[in-house]
């Protein structure tokens, strides 16, 4: 009996490690999500820490798409805002600019800390007026929240925000919830800048009450300075 019992085991086991067997493909199946067969960026798949809510990454911790630029504008509000225009080809509006950059050409503006965890990329942007090469009064800034690495789809975003500097018409006080045909929009007014948030209706609304709710000022949120190659070796440069 224990024998003919052995040989059933035997055969099952057999069974389910073979082509077309019950557990073929789960490690496929389970990798991918809502988005199709695109999985995860490497940066969002890792386990969150005691102090990150389920289901959020911190932005800290994603990929600043222009983090990096080749010749990053150094200097005060006046010069980085001339550094990152000089970027630009003097016709387009929307020119790439480092958080470090819009941190400094913004003093005091605010980013979410807590994204969703499906965000593996943020793309940063200043926004001018073309003919005077100042900042826009309507959208000083924008960013883009990526699932998908940017701009490979027009689709892969997870959400959008805007900043422009507050007016006398606008009013500090609680974040303003519209819902429209391209998803929710978050609006609010912390200090001297007005914020707008859409998320798609893909994603769940809590997350994108989240993204308002969590804002703090980007320059709390930049890169740790890269250490002297003189100090790591603890010789004088």
């Amino acid at each position: 009996m224990k024998r003919l019992l052995l040989v059933i085991v035997l055969a099952l086991l057999a069974a389910s490690c073979g082509d077309g067997g019950m557990l073929d493909g789960l490690g496929d199946r389970s990798a991918q999500i809502v988005h199709g067969e695109t999985t995860l960026p490497p940066s969002t798949q890792a386990p969150a820490d005691d102090t990150t809510p389920l289901g959020s990454v911190r932005s800290s911790d994603v990929i600043w798409f222009n983090d990096g630029l080749a010749g990053e504008g150094i200097g005060e509000i006046g010069q980085i805002i001339s550094a990152v225009w000089a970027r630009g080809d003097g016709v387009t509006s929307v020119i790439q600019a480092t958080r470090n950059e819009i941190a400094v050409a913004l003093p005091g503006v605010q980013f979410p800390e807590l994204l969703p965890d499906e965000v593996g990329w943020v793309t940063s942007q200043l926004v001018y007026d073309v003919a005077s090469a100042t900042l826009d009064a309507d959208t000083a800034a924008q960013f883009g929240l990526w699932y998908l690495e940017p701009y490979s789809s027009d689709s892969g975003r997870t959400a959008l925000m805007w900043v422009r500097p507050a007016t006398g018409a606008d009013t500090i006080g609680s974040i303003t919830p519209e819902n429209t045909t391209n998803g929710l929009s978050l609006t609010w007014v912390a200090e001297s800048f007005h914020y707008r948030v859409l998320c798609p209706t893909t994603l769940q609304e809590e997350y994108c009450w989240q993204l308002a709710e969590s804002a703090m000022p980007l320059s709390l949120l930049l890169p740790e300075p890269a250490a002297e190659s003189g100090d790591e070796a603890g010789t004088d440069a």
